[in-house]
């Protein structure tokens, strides 16, 4: 099984996480924002991972420490999950309609930490959820996972509709990237290590 659990705690934030990648969806995950748990659980879904997340944050202070510290501890348990990533599909490409909404999420399990993120016109929240946190997010998630990872919003009006495209495709970029293929032997690198 490919699976990690990790504790993190600072003075801001305590997290216990766990991810397994060779899920069915399920997931219980409490942060106290109502909104990220929505958009981590509908990765989760979309990814077919297992994930349980419960984060004490500093609420009172923002939302800031709480995504980004448990865009830390995903990508953390993400890439220790992996283990040796042998055999695995390595890319993936994803394009998600949501209603008038539509992002692609490209990823590669490359090693390198490296995101590009083309999100514009957001509303500066969603209820009461801070916008601009996606983005920290993801760069949390993509510098402890070690991957290369571009969001690019293609259309979209309704800003709960493009975040939820964007979460969406990212669970399933997770999936179809993380597949073991019967075709890859080894490490899917011409350098034998990612």
């Amino acid at each position: 099984m490919r699976n990690y659990d990790i504790s993190r705690s600072t003075t801001e934030t305590s997290i216990d996480l766990k991810l397994a990648i060779d899920g069915t969806g399920k997931s219980s995950i409490q942060t106290g924002i109502g909104f990220f748990d929505h958009m981590l659980t509908l990765a989760t879904k979309h990814g077919l991972m297992d994930v349980e997340i419960s984060c004490q944050g500093d609420l009172e202070v923002d939302q800031h420490h709480s995504v980004e510290d448990v865009g830390i501890a995903f990508g953390k348990a993400f890439r220790h999950a992996l283990g040796d990533k042998a055999g695995i599909t390595r890319y993936a490409s994803i394009t998600t309609p949501m209603d008038e909404a539509l992002s692609t999420v490209s990823l590669d399990i490359s090693g390198r930490a490296y995101l590009v993120y083309k999100v514009e016109g957001l509303k500066d929240k969603v209820g009461n959820f801070d916008t601009e946190l996606v983005e920290e997010f993801f760069q949390a998630f993509t510098s402890n996972a070690k991957v290369t990872l571009h969001i690019h919003q293609v259309h979209g009006k309704n800003t709960h509709h493009i975040i939820e495209s964007i979460f969406k495709g990212f669970g399933r970029a997770l999936n179809t990237a993380t597949e073991r293929s019967g075709k890859i032997t080894g490490i899917p690198s011409t350098k034998g290590t990612l």
